[in-house]
Parts: structure tokens; C-alpha cells; sequence
């Protein structure tokens, strides 16, 4: 057999090559992740369109194009380079940096030195920027039915141009709890939590649905349609596909496949856990509950989709869906009305998710680190939301009137119906 040899320079092509391949492959699995997250938005529009009367469909869907909108602009001129700002190594400018408005590609960004070759600075900031109008989409399905239009939007902007890039930062732009060992993996707390908490605040802030709460009890306001509800809790499951997947952040095929059986096993065990748990309590087959349990299971596996076996995962996704029906009962024995459950799906699965990495996670977690992280962004978040959304309930106010909210916000606020019929 004749021995082949190759030359230096014949090797440096072939890798050359190789690794001009690689990166193609990983810029490619990353702009499909980002337009899997993108399809993200539209099973949010589905859901809470779902969950309300018929007579917000068309105020549900309005908030949520525009989020997508003004969260796509509001990163590329603010969001990113605060969340992203190249911190200095003294631990103490590890809380606050700004890299200065607008994206800017300068001679550092270029494919071969930007994220060690993996993939480019404008998938970089497209993949975020898909990310970051998330956390304000949670908060518009916990305010459903009597908010006014523009004052959501205002606060929308404020969250996603200012608050979510700063807690960000935190750990995925290298700040102090990054430094400290925290663990997020594609946003248990950094998206979830985060806008499970301005939710929260905003919900508190506006007050219940008129005739929610009486002096008889609780009483239901069931949504318009609940295929349209489940229709957008599928488009959710695959979009999260993308959303775990994605952040990857290469095209891995064995880590990426792995974080695929995490979230595929999290949701079905989610679903599992909410139907046995509401079954128990309120002894019905509840499909809103089902539907919700596979969002916990979701946003609970968020966090550790890449470090959790699959054998935990589904302990993980079975106990946030366990949880859903039980933190529903709380918030509303605490008044605090959520016609979308959000509160519970994204805040308290955020919570369970980004403690569980503690619990399950393959490596050297504290689950005491967990702890700090997930209260530090929800701290900070729900300060920030109540501050501001004081400031515009106080000014320009937060809530439609009595005889808007009756009507309906789709005539009240946008003169027209959802359907014909």
C-alpha cells in the first residue's frame, strides 16, 4: 500500500474548510432557532387570546404586535449593549454597564474573531433581541381586560429597553452573578421570573376584572376559546425547540439533541403533573390547567435543559405542572387576578426551575447561589415595575373605565371586533 502524505498547507485547507463548515452550520441552526422563537410570539398572541373574552381578542392580539415591534427596536438601540457592555474585571462595575446606543460592528465583531468563530455578531444580536419582548408579552396576558393600551406599551418599552437587559447582564453579559457560579441556561429566571415579576407587580397595581372577586366568592371568567388557547400552547412547545435549543449557542449535535429530550420530556411531564394536580383539586379534567402544565414544565426546564438528565427532567417538569393548579388557588385567595395564569406558568416555575438546577443539575451548583440569583432579578424587577407602573398609574393612569372594561377593550380602546359574526 503507497503512503499518502500531506503537506502543511494541504491541512491547513482541509481545516480551513472544516471549520468554515462548522461555523456555517452553527450560524445556520442559530437563525432557525431565532425564527423558531420568533413563532414564540404567536402562540403567546394565541394563548391569551384564548384565555380572554371574545370581546379583548382583538386589544390581546394589538398588545402583542407591538411588543414584538418595540421589542425588537428598543434592543437594537438600547437593550443589547446593556445587557452585553463588556464589563470591566473589577468585580464593583459588575452591576451596571452601557456600551453605548445603537449595534455597532466595528473591526472586533468580525465573523472570525466574534464568539470564537461560532457564529456572527448580527445572529448574536438577532437571537437575543427575539428573547427580550418575551418578558413583556408575560406581563400582557397577567393584565388582560383592563389595561389601557398605551400605558402598557409604555411600561413594555421601559421593561424591555431598560430593566430585562440590566438583570441580564447579571449573567449572561458576565456581571456579579456570573462571577458567583449562577446557572441559567436559556432563562428560567433571566426571562421567565423576570417577567413572571413584572406581571405580578403590574396585576397587584391594576386590580382584579370587574365582578371577580365578590363578596360570594370568586367567580370564574372562563375565556372565548379554548382550541385557539391550546393551538398556542403547541406553537409554544415548538418554538421552545428553538428557545432551549438555540441556546446552545453552536449547532452541538449531541448537546443539542440532549436539550431537546430535556424539554420534550420537562413539558410532557408538566402536562402529566397539572392534570393529576387539578384533578385532585377541583375533581375535573381541566384542559386550561393541562394547557398551563406543559408551560411549566417549559419554563421549568429552562434553566438546566443542558446540565438536568432526563430522568430528573421529567421530576422537574412534573412538579412545576404539579405546582400550576396550587399557585392559581393562591394568587386568587390573595385577589391578585391573572386571567392567563402567567404569574404561576413564568414567576413561580421560574423560580422551581432555576432552584432545581441546584437540585439535578450535572455539575458543581449551589443551589444556595440559585437562591441569591433568582430573588436578586425578581427583586430588582419587581421594583423597578412597581416604581414605574406607579409613576403611570399615577399620571396618565393604568386602567379603562368601568363602562370601557363592560364593553370591552376591542371596542372601547380599537373600534372594531374580533370577528363578524
Amino acid at each position: 500500500m503507497n503512503e499518502v502524505t500531506i503537506t502543511k498547507e494541504q491541512l491547513d485547507a482541509v481545516l480551513e474548510i472544516a471549520n468554515n463548515g462548522l461555523f456555517t452550520a452553527n450560524n445556520t441552526w442559530m437563525l432557525m432557532a431565532t425564527a423558531m422563537v420568533f413563532v414564540m410570539h404567536l402562540g403567546f398572541s394565541a394563548l391569551e387570546a384564548g384565555f380572554v373574552r371574545q370581546k379583548n381578542v382583538v386589544n390581546i392580539l394589538f398588545k402583542n404586535a407591538m411588543i414584538i415591534s418595540i421589542g425588537l427596536l428598543t434592543y437594537y438601540m438600547i437593550g443589547f449593549n446593556l445587557m452585553y457592555p463588556g464589563f470591566e474585571e473589577d468585580a464593583s462595575q459588575k452591576f451596571i454597564a452601557f456600551a453605548g446606543a445603537f449595534l455597532d460592528p466595528g473591526a472586533d465583531y468580525t465573523p472570525a474573531a466574534y464568539a470564537e468563530g461560532a457564529y456572527t455578531y448580527w445572529t448574536d444580536f438577532i437571537f437575543q433581541a427575539m428573547f427580550a419582548a418575551t418578558a413583556a408579552t408575560i406581563v400582557s396576558g397577567a393584565v388582560a381586560e383592563r389595561v389601557k393600551v398605551g400605558s402598557f406599551l409604555i411600561f413594555a418599552t421601559l421593561l424591555v429597553a431598560i430593566s430585562y437587559p440590566i438583570t441580564g447582564s447579571w449573567k449572561w453579559g458576565g456581571g456579579w452573578l456570573d462571577g458567583m457560579g449562577f446557572y441559567d441556561f436559556a432563562g428560567s429566571t433571566l426571562v421567565h421570573a423576570c417577567g413572571g415579576a413584572a406581571a405580578l407587580a403590574m396585576a397587584v397595581l391594576i386590580g382584579p376584572r370587574k365582578g371577580k372577586y365578590t363578596a360570594e366568592g370568586i367567580k370564574p371568567i372562563p375565556g372565548h376559546s379554548m382550541p385557539l388557547a391550546a393551538i398556542g400552547v403547541f406553537l409554544l412547545w415548538f418554538g421552545w425547540y428553538g428557545f432551549n435549543g438555540g441556546s446552545v449557542l453552536s449547532a452541538d449535535p449531541e448537546l443539542v439533541s440532549f436539550v431537546f429530550t430535556t424539554t420534550s420530556l420537562a413539558a410532557a411531564a408538566g402536562a402529566i403533573g397539572a392534570f393529576i394536580s387539578s384533578t385532585i383539586s377541583f375533581k375535573n379534567l381541566d384542559l386550561s390547567m393541562v394547557l398551563n402544565g406543559m408551560l411549566a414544565g417549559l419554563v421549568g426546564i429552562t434553566a438546566g435543559a443542558d446540565v438536568i438528565a432526563p430522568h430528573f427532567a421529567i421530576i422537574v417538569g412534573f412538579i412545576a405542572g404539579a405546582i400550576i393548579p396550587l399557585s392559581v388557588v393562591m394568587f386568587d385567595k390573595l385577589r391578585i387576578d391573572d386571567p392567563v395564569g402567567a404569574t404561576s406558568v413564568h414567576l413561580v416555575c421560574g423560580i422551581w426551575g432555576t432552584l432545581a438546577v441546584g437540585i439535578f443539575g450535572k455539575g458543581d451548583f449551589s443551589i444556595l447561589t440559585q437562591l441569591i440569583g433568582t430573588l436578586s432579578i425578581i427583586g430588582f424587577t419587581l421594583a423597578f415595575s412597581f416604581l414605574f407602573g406607579f409613576l403611570i398609574k399615577a399620571t396618565i393612569g393604568l386602567r379603562v373605565t368601568e363602562e370601557g372594561e363592560e364593553k370591552g377593550l376591542d371596542i372601547s380602546e380599537h373600534g372594531m371586533h374580533a370577528y363578524s359574526m
